[in-house]
């Protein structure tokens, strides 16, 4: 079972030792980062496993390597034999483990550390991408067959993540640690246990003081609690949230939860993606069971769907991906949702006689424009691609227009109520506002799709023009427990939307 190795980069021992307890309860075992340390520091960090009392890793990592030792090879490697000196009979007051590079031949510390139970990290770093032959090469660095051999990786994009699951496969038969660094690898932290690494290095919970050991490392809090890291087996089924940028979203927090609630064996991860052909290919890699598609792949995953229901055909969008046996299947919660939503809060049953102003033309635009139709609402569709409005608007027959002056004053004749579909205001861009060009009268209904932050800007603005307001959030609830549906195929239970808590 794959462990939870938290990170230390304190300054001093002590302040790292403060850490450690602070994050005991979320994790197995620690890396002290020794090239984190004071030099003066440094002179004492054998001390630090009987302090800690979990295994302990010991690693010096140098400058070349992501790290911050900058000293001579020789000085770190007499401070590695001063942390492995003095080697006592009881281990647990030993470092449990060493980290080494795979270009560091030292004989003399690599014996003295086997001598007294300390197993070697044979470690290798690529800042630029993932090798063709990542497992021959790791096969090569494991010189003896005791080492534990390591690859720290900064993927170029999401077939590099894919290209290490396949290395994985090949060396099921040794024990490794593999880690995709940065803004593709969450994956590979969450399920280690599927890649067969013995640990997964996380960040200390709360403390933003302390630097990143590596880019992209996860709070070992969250990794615990909200991914339940410890629960995922070979069994575990894997649903996946995408889009790029992968921005804020509150579908982790509300699949896992419910998952956890439910005992169900299921974790859902973030997978930023570059393209819709790479997301295919890794989902089929790990054996994804669904995915939740957000912009900017909600029409480009289309082509790779073997069914499509009536809502992705009629919109041309999905947002929700399913593994069938006769391949992807794809749906839209996202038409459901929003009209449900709408219509509750306006007290109505449909949209006859109302004029309305979407704001967007992607995916979640096109769910909108598909629904106004359906209720009976005519639209104005306002985007700053005007090619892109006019495409989505021609489709229903509504008006459309750019973010211009003729946009302003179109409008004011399609403003009963106004639809923000966009990410523009999106948490952790909050201060945007898309629609800064439109003057409210307080006579609108204004509904942003944004739920984070809960109200943006362009809503505070409307309310405070005495519009009426709502948020992304009830629509967010709606799509996901529609999207549940479809995962586990079952309905989802009311009782569980209190108990999500959020």
């Amino acid at each position: 079972m794959a462990k939870i190795c938290l990170s230390l980069t304190g300054k001093t021992l002590a302040r790292d030792l403060e850490v450690l307890d602070r994050n005991r309860k979320d994790v197995d075992m620690a890396e002290l980062r020794a090239d984190y340390l004071d030099p003066d520091e440094r002179l004492h960090l054998r001390r630090f496993p009987e302090m800690a009392g979990i295994p302990v890793i010991l690693s010096i990592r140098r400058s070349i390597d992501g790290g911050r030792y900058v000293g001579g090879e020789g000085s770190r490697i007499t401070l590695f034999a001063k942390g492995l000196a003095y080697a006592d009979a009881d281990r647990r007051r030993n470092f449990a483990y060493v980290d080494l590079e795979e270009d560091l031949h030292v004989p003399s510390l690599e014996d003295a550390a086997r001598t007294f139970g300390t197993h070697i990290i044979r470690s290798w770093y690529n800042f630029e991408g993932v090798d063709e032959d990542l497992a021959e090469k790791l096969r090569e660095n494991r010189r003896v067959g005791d080492e534990i051999v390591k690859a720290a990786l900064v993927p170029r994009g999401l077939d590099d993540v894919t290209r290490v699951y396949r290395a994985a496969r090949e060396i099921m038969d040794i024990d490794k640690i593999l880690i995709c660094m940065g803004e593709y690898g969450a994956n590979t932290r969450i399920l280690a246990e599927r890649l067969g690494s013995l640990f997964c290095y996380a960040a200390p919970s709360g403390e933003s003081d302390l630097p990143l050991a590596a880019p992209g490392q996860m709070d070992c809090k969250e990794m615990a609690e909200l991914y339940r890291f410890h629960e995922i087996t070979s069994e575990t089924k894997i649903f996946a949230v995408t889009g790029y940028p992968l921005k804020t979203t509150s579908s982790s927090f509300f699949f896992n939860t419910v998952f956890g609630i439910e005992q169900a064996g299921a974790v859902y991860v973030p997978i930023p993606a570059d393209s819709a052909d790479s997301l295919i290919r890794l989902a089929e890699e790990i054996g994804v069971s669904g995915i939740s598609v957000m912009v900017p792949y909600g029409e480009k995953i289309i082509p790779y769907l073997a069914h499509k229901s009536k809502e992705v055909l009629s919109i041309g969008a999905c947002n929700t991906v399913v593994a069938g046996p006769q391949g992807w299947m794809g749906f839209n919660t996202n038409a459901a949702a929003f009209s449900g939503s709408l219509l509750d809060f306006i007290g109505r049953k449909d949209l006859r006689g109302r004029k309305l102003t979407i704001m967007g033309s992607g995916g979640a635009a096109r769910a909108v424009a598909a629904e106004v139709y359906r209720l009976k609402g005519k639209a104005l569709i306002l985007n700053r691609t005007v090619a892109r409005a006019r495409a989505l608007a021609e489709s229903y027959h509504f008006a459309w227009a750019g973010l211009d002056s003729r946009g302003a004053d179109l409008m004011e004749k399609y403003s009963n109520i106004i639809i923000q579909t966009t990410p523009v205001g999106m948490d952790p861009s909050p201060g945007a506002d898309p629609l800064e060009f439109y003057k409210f009268s307080g006579r609108e209904t204004v509904m942003d799709l944004i739920y984070s932050p809960k109200k943006t800007r362009c809503l505070r603005r409307a309310e405070e023009a005495g519009c009426r307001v709502l948020g992304g959030y009830d629509m967010f609830l709606r799509q996901a427990r529609y999207q549940y549906a479809y995962y586990m195929n079952k309905e989802f239970s009311p009782s569980l939307v209190s108990r999500v808590g959020f």
